[in-house]
């Protein structure tokens, strides 16, 4: 059993095709069978420069090893695999080969139509309300006006030549169950085109039977292409793969899922701070249940547990919110010293550096120093609140920055009841408190709340008349964890200074 991803090299990787990917990888793995990276570089006008290293390693990251095809080897490109090249602009002689066999045997034709002819054909099937298809003008050239029209350098494709004897061409699609097409109905595709390279239709058709695949995963949007597909196995005396198009991906307002409405590369997720074991599972769940209501998988668990049985037809709705729901859980789930290794290489930004705090290792969390203490003690006070990577910098700045912006507007917040008396009376009273506090009493959340809990009591202050300055004060930010968790991280010198620091500016 052998599954395969094909992807054109033009651009990053689309969420879509990072999905298409993952269903193949786990059905490969799932049958104990081979899984293979084949790059479909044909349409040399789409290309993109790089765009394959890009594919190569975005499909590492996400931990979706394959067997054969292109890897990344000291910067350069390398293949492994009995069945290569895995380049399909590398294999153009293989195309031409089995497109003269079908050209032989009445299967395909030479096609000399302009570009000029082809789209006024289009136009008058538009306006007599037919469905766009090749007329077959080129198919009753006779032989003699072939060769010589070849021989004097015409430029022609090559069409597939769609039989009309069967009275329906069938298939049986795992997601979709019995699929039925009129030949009438299905246009004849090129094959070749102009410049000698092959269409998807040939390249994928010949490819998968050579490199031995047994099962084609894609999208559906290639089902109305399947039929062209099995004919060309017939035509060629092939036994065709098993077929299973997968639904689209759809926005929330159920159209197809595009820039113009949000992110569509992988690449854009990982940037943005979602975890590999968030985005995976977020997507396996794009058009698959297990039957069980079981939310949280592992690579290792939806190997065992995925079934293209269970993929259902119906478009699947893109929603970040579900997405961001899952990465906050597996941000959750990390140490604090994990999550601080993820964070590290985002916080370089001109208040705050990599190597004041140096890297968290194993051996620093063992036996951590007083500043490396003090980071991870702030990374777990953000932890839960957060829900990607990319909130970290703007979450942690207060705890790595010297000092806190003045905001009088901030801080005199009428819904808090706060007004200038009010918040020089707050500070005055934390100040005295805190102060006659030890260290540990402060870094202890319960016995520090308990203390000034007390003294808002004795001042006859209300709650948020104290406790929002402190956090004003503490943090500078309008949303942030709560006083008394920030100070205990902060410790008691950090505290007391921010305190006076805005006492000073209001006296």
């Amino acid at each position: 059993m052998k599954t395969r991803f094909a992807p054109s090299p033009t651009g990053f990787l689309h969420i879509g095709g990072l999905r298409t990917a993952l269903y193949a990888y786990l059905f490969a793995r799932q049958n104990k069978g081979g899984f293979i990276l084949r790059i479909e570089d044909t349409d040399q006008k789409r290309y993109t420069e790089g765009a394959t290293e890009n594919l190569i390693r975005t499909l590492d990251w996400f931990g979706l090893h394959y067997d054969e095809g292109p890897y990344l080897e000291n910067g350069g490109l390398k293949e492994k695999g009995d069945f290569g090249p895995y380049f399909q602009s590398h294999r153009t002689e293989i195309y031409k080969k089995y497109s003269d066999e079908l050209v032989a045997q009445g299967h395909a034709y030479p096609c000399f139509c302009s570009e000029e002819r082809l789209e006024k054909m289009r136009m008058q099937q538009a306006a007599n309300k037919q469905a766009p298809m090749y007329d077959r003008h080129c198919l009753f050239l006779s032989p003699d006006e072939v060769k010589q029209r070849i021989e004097r350098g015409d430029l022609y494709v090559i069409r597939q030549r769609i039989q009309e004897d069967p009275p329906r061409i069938v298939f049986e699609d795992t997601v979709r169950g019995n699929m039925e097409f009129d030949p009438k109905t299905i246009d004849d595709q090129v094959l070749i085109k102009s410049d000698g390279f092959p269409t998807y239709h040939l390249a994928n058709v010949v490819d998968d039977h050579m490199m031995g695949i047994t099962h084609v995963i894609r999208g559906e949007e290639w089902l109305p292409s399947t039929p062209k597909h099995i004919a060309l196995y017939q035509a060629l005396g092939w036994e065709p793969p098993t077929f299973a198009h997968i639904p689209l991906l759809l926005n929330p307002d159920k159209t197809k899922l595009s820039k113009r409405q949000g992110d569509v590369a992988a690449e854009d997720y990982i940037q943005k701070g979602y975890l590999r074991e968030a985005i995976i599972n977020f997507i396996a769940f794009l058009g698959w249940n297990p039957g069980t209501e079981e939310e949280f998988f592992s690579m290792n668990d939806l190997v065992e547990k995925f079934s293209i049985s269970r993929v259902q037809k119906a478009g699947a709705i893109f929603n970040i919110e579900k997405l961001e729901w899952f990465n906050g859980h597996y941000i959750r789930q990390k140490t604090p010293a994990e999550l601080a290794q993820l964070i590290l290489p985002r916080l370089q930004t001109k208040w705050f550096h990599e190597s004041e705090y140096g890297q968290i290792t194993e051996e620093s969390v063992d036996n951590p120093d007083e500043k490396t203490k003090y980071f991870l003690k702030a990374v777990e006070v953000i932890q839960t609140r957060m829900k990607t990577l990319e909130e970290a910098p703007d979450m942690l700045k207060f705890f790595l920055e010297d000092e806190v912006p003045f905001d009088e507007a901030l801080l005199m917040r009428e819904k808090m009841k706060v007004d200038k008396g009010v918040a020089i009376t707050a500070f005055t009273k934390l100040i005295e408190t805190m102060e006659g506090m030890s260290e540990e009493d402060i870094k202890d959340e319960e016995k520090q709340k308990e203390i000034l809990m007390q003294m808002i009591q004795d001042a006859g202050l209300k709650n948020g008349q104290v406790l929002w300055p402190m956090r004003v004060a503490l943090t500078g930010a309008e949303y942030s964890p709560g006083s008394f968790e920030v100070a205990a991280a902060l410790g008691k010198e950090k505290s007391l200074r921010r305190l006076q620091a805005y006492l000073d500016k209001l006296s």
